[in-house]
């Protein structure tokens, strides 16, 4: 009796799942502020973010809700949504926080672990090619990156939490100090540079200062007060 045919096996099918279009919406929106596409005092309308997405205005809606919980945009019944420019306050209370967190950290990172020294001289390299090709936004992410490395190997998560929350504002005062001064791009890398010197040095005094003059200069040109 002839043995029947075998049949292939096909493999099974995958499918990459769209999130949900109000997280959609959601990234959209939050990218562009961050990123500073939609500047302060931009007012958003619903219609134009569901076209811009491809979606219907109710997850639209939804979105918006979440980004004023976090303090990025003020809604407007029947008008839309306001994006908030960065307040004075804000900078200020940012700086602040910063300088408390990581001034605590750098001292607590040193002495530091070959794996902290090789994970800072990456970021540190990865943040001068993204400054070569001019990519802001990279940039900002990659020098937010290399102060949180430092945070989170202070052994603390209750701080490392913390300073996590501040990242959204960090990365928008980020882009706005590189679009108003270039030049303060160089600098950041340069004084990166210091501080990776310091800590492989196992200098956590002169880590802590160079992160109070690096921290400190962000207020001064935020605000326009460059000098």
């Amino acid at each position: 009796m002839p043995a029947a045919p075998l049949t292939p096996v096909q493999p099974p099918k995958t499918s990459l799942k769209q999130p949900p279009a109000a997280e959609r919406v959601y990234t959209h929106i939050k990218e562009a502020v961050l990123g500073r596409r939609y500047e302060g005092g931009t007012l958003l309308t619903e219609g134009d973010l569901a076209e811009a997405v491809g979606v219907s205005r109710t997850p639209v809606r939804e979105a918006l809700l979440r980004l004023e919980v976090e303090g990025l945009i003020k809604l407007y019944p029947k008008k839309g949504a306001l994006v908030l420019a960065v307040s004075a306050q804000e900078i200020a209370d940012v700086v602040e926080t910063r300088l408390l967190v990581e001034e605590f950290a750098v001292r607590r990172a040193v002495p530091a672990s070959a794996q902290l020294i090789i994970r800072l001289e990456q970021l540190l390299e990865e943040q001068r090619q993204l400054a070569e090709a001019g990519d802001l936004a990279a940039v900002s992410v990659k020098d937010r990156c290399f102060h949180a490395e430092i945070v989170r190997n202070a052994g603390n998560e209750i701080l490392s939490r913390l300073y996590d929350q501040l990242r959204d504002r960090q990365l928008r005062m980020g882009v706005a100090v590189m679009e108003a001064h270039p030049g303060r791009i160089a600098a950041n890398i340069t004084e990166h540079g210091e501080l990776l010197e310091a800590i492989r040095a196992g200098d956590a005094d002169g880590a802590a200062q160079v992160v109070r003059r690096h921290v400190s200069r962000v207020k001064v040109l935020v605000r326009g007060e460059d000098r």
